[in-house]
């Protein structure tokens, strides 16, 4: 099988949607957004796994209140296999420079991630950025990896819409991000042809 060089594509701000063929328990039916994508390898987050707890219970559980009705009983999602018990908050920029936090990484204009405990004091303070979306976890692959798994015909990708993330009922994400590719699921087949 030929390989892709890691630095031939970059899927940063992108959606993963997995195939239907994807075997992996961790990635089957899910849609991830590509938070960083380079040689050394890729991170994302999957945003369509929501888990059995809410925003003001985890924060509940990190001792902290949290005083935004708005977010309060928005679920916490499974972000992937990767430091399960680790939070991920992806979330609008606060200020044209980016990483307002101490730990932030800049995805692109108006959108951050950010891993620091900073940014749930300021939404517990009834601050902090306006549109949220929490992960326990993330989804991880090294250096080559994601692209091997991708020329496997395990992913389709796309650019993004943030709106998917933040606006979209759950249940209703997966389809979304395949519609902007201008597919139905109904049509996908298990495996592709390579010419």
């Amino acid at each position: 099988m030929p390989t892709v060089a890691p630095s031939s594509i970059n899927l940063t701000n992108q959606f993963l949607i997995a195939m239907p063929s994807m075997s992996d328990g961790n990635f089957a039916g899910t849609v991830v957004y590509m938070c960083e994508h380079n040689d050394k390898g890729a991170l994302g987050l999957v945003i369509n796994r929501p888990i059995d707890i809410d925003l003001r219970k985890l924060f509940e559980k990190v001792d902290l209140s949290l005083e935004r009705d708005d977010l309060a009983t928005r679920p916490v999602y499974q972000g992937g296999p990767v430091q399960t018990e680790r939070g991920f908050v992806l979330h609008d920029s606060l200020d044209a420079e980016g990483g307002h936090y101490s730990s932030t990484l800049k995805i692109t204009e108006g959108l951050e991630m950010t891993t620091s405990r900073d940014v749930l004091e300021a939404l517990s303070n009834g601050a902090g950025p306006k549109r949220v979306f929490i992960t326990l976890g993330y989804s991880g692959w090294s250096a080559g990896q994601l692209e091997e798994e991708i020329l496997r015909n395990g992913w389709l990708t796309v650019d993004a819409d943030h709106g998917i993330i933040f606006d979209t009922p759950v249940e209703q994400r997966y389809d979304r991000a395949l519609s902007l590719l201008g597919v139905d699921r109904n049509f996908l087949m298990g495996e592709a042809g390579h010419a």
